[in-house]
């Protein structure tokens, strides 16, 4: 899976917020079940060929699900994929604790500014 996680940053930095995010729910739209909506196990099995993902286990495949299944519920809903992908890519990782900073620097500077009003 190592090609798709450094793909993720390069994606995302050429389609910009908006767009990468829609390309993580087109993602998931091909992955999941369609009378379900949700990903499950078997979906995953059955399409993880779309994305690349054919090479891994069923242990992996489930190992996954587990990692992203935040509700307990044996599948993953749209938000839950999102998140499970982005946690996976090292790079991502890697920015998060800058984006964080920057965007909470941008907020005390807001809320200094609306304070000298």
């Amino acid at each position: 899976m190592g090609g798709f996680e450094d793909f993720l940053p390069i994606m995302a930095e050429k389609l910009g917020e908006q767009d990468f995010m829609g390309e993580l729910c087109n993602g998931f739209r091909l992955l999941a079940d369609p009378l379900s909506g949700l990903i499950t196990l078997e979906s995953l099995r059955k399409n993880s060929a779309l994305l690349g993902l054919d090479s891994l286990t069923d242990s992996e495949l489930r190992a996954m699900m587990e990692e992203g299944d935040s509700d307990g519920d044996g599948a993953l809903n749209e938000n839950e994929f999102c998140v499970l992908m982005i946690r996976l890519s090292p790079s991502f990782m890697a920015e998060a604790e800058k984006w964080l900073h920057n965007a909470l620097v941008n907020e005390l500077e807001e809320t200094l500014t609306d304070c000298k009003k």
